[in-house]
């Protein structure tokens, strides 16, 4: 290759737009054009303030004006969903209830919602009364999620929902799935926006006439189709998280009426049924200790021995999945119940934080709310502060990691540009130690 071709490619890299390459000149006023040129361009690099870390304002008007055009697209979105509410067409009206839930799931917006919470409460209540099996389901679900959001301050949207969503659960025409949402979304709305004993205790024996379809019922029971078995599963969740904030003298009622009882859930020919109920009966326990640390039940004796079979089952007609999943539920609630070791789990909420789940009433708790904010979880936990004060993880913004929020976009690009740097600086020199001690040897 000619040697001109070869220092045209090593010679510093791609050229800028508008430059050319120098041509010869004579030493006349070049040299001075070229000294203004040189402390034109340190300047520009060196003495610019905006260009470093530190300088706010011209960061702070980038980083807001993000902000702002994210807000005002997530603001423009959402309105195009509540407009979606009104369409003649169900479909339609479920993919808008389907975009609200999404949004209200990834982004905690309490702020936004706070004036428009009649509005969005309206649409959704709307499409729970009139329409049929998905509307249903995700117009309840859309409930729970602006419960989550809002707090106290649904609780005039709980007090209009709460008749449409227990009529909906207890009928019996009424598709599973809808059902099954909507008991879900009274507990979890009874937990965050409502203080009223008395509706509470409405809502508990409606989901206790649910569940309460299993009981005496074996396995593979032709009586307890799959769909009935999922319901009770959904029921019995609902059920359990209310007993989590429920006053003792109730939680000891509940105990003496369906402890006994759930051991034939845990015959049940379904998976999610028998875990359920598994760790309905640790919640009860553990509830029931906290009153007396000797309690025992009548019939602990059959109970300890069925939970074993569950936490070693080894059946072959189960699937392998089932079997696995079984083991792993029932290996901790046997651990709590027969040999009182509490459950522990760890959960990484970002860097260098954790919360620690340390009993089956958190666990019942985050469980829930897992299951309302699916792949939200991560974001309300930082920045809800209903959430964070319920699993005691005080005001958001006081995590290890919550201090780079606070740094605009040039900010954090700043300091990963200096991180990498001194990277590449560290491995250069251990590269050097390296080809020494190998030319030495």
């Amino acid at each position: 290759m000619p040697k001109n071709k070869n220092f045209k490619k090593r010679g510093g890299g791609k050229a800028q737009e508008g430059t050319t390459l120098p041509a010869p000149r004579s030493k006349t006023d070049d040299d001075d054009n070229e000294s203004v040129t040189d402390k034109w361009s340190t300047q520009s690099v060196l003495s610019n303030d905006s260009s470093w870390p530190g300088s706010d304002p011209p960061a702070t008007v980038d980083d807001d004006s993000e902000g702002a055009t994210e807000q005002e697209n997530f603001e423009d979105r959402f309105s195009e969903f509540l407009d979606g509410l009104l369409q003649k067409s169900a479909k339609s009206r479920v993919t808008a209830l389907q975009g609200i839930q999404n949004s209200l799931q990834k982004k905690y917006v309490a702020e936004y919602l706070t004036n428009r919470k009649e509005t969005v409460a309206d649409g959704v209540l709307k499409c729970l009364r009139k329409g049929k099996g998905d509307e249903q389901a995700v117009a309840a679900e859309c409930l729970s999620l602006l419960a989550v959001q809002l707090g106290s301050e649904a609780q005039s949207m709980f007090s209009v929902a709460l008749p449409l969503l227990t009529s909906i659960m207890t009928d019996n025409a009424t598709n599973y799935k809808a059902r099954g949402a909507c008991a879900t979304s009274l507990a979890t709305c009874c937990l965050l926006c409502c203080d009223d004993l008395e509706k509470i205790k409405a809502v508990t024996k409606a989901l206790e006439d649910i569940f309460s379809l299993g009981y005496g019922k074996g396995e593979n029971s032709p009586s307890v189709p799959p769909e009935l078995s999922w319901l009770i599963a959904h029921a019995l969740s609902a059920w359990c998280l209310l007993l989590t904030v429920a006053p003792q003298y109730e939680v000891q009622t509940h105990i003496n009426n369906h402890l006994g009882h759930l051991q034939d859930l845990l015959k049940n020919s379904d998976v999610e049924l028998r875990m359920t109920a598994g760790e309905a009966i640790a919640l009860l326990y553990e509830l029931a200790r906290e009153f007396d640390e000797d309690f025992e039940h009548e019939d602990e004796v059959t109970l300890f021995e069925l939970l074993k079979q569950l936490a070693t089952d080894s059946v072959k007609h189960r699937a392998k999945k089932d079997r696995r999943q079984q083991r792993s539920c029932f290996r901790d609630v046997q651990g709590y119940v027969v040999e009182r070791e509490n459950p522990s789990e760890a959960v990484k909420l970002g860097k260098e934080n954790l919360l620690e789940l340390s009993s089956w009433t958190q666990k019942r708790q985050y469980d829930t709310f897992c299951h309302v904010l699916m792949t939200g979880m991560l974001v309300h936990m930082k920045a809800n502060p209903i959430l964070r004060d319920i699993f005691e993880l005080g005001a958001p913004g006081l995590d290890d990691y919550s201090h780079t929020k606070s740094l605009s976009k040039a900010q954090r690009t700043f300091i990963n540009a200096a991180a990498f740097k001194a990277r590449t600086k560290a491995r250069a020199k251990n590269r050097d130690k390296r080809t020494v001690t190998i030319n030495g040897f």
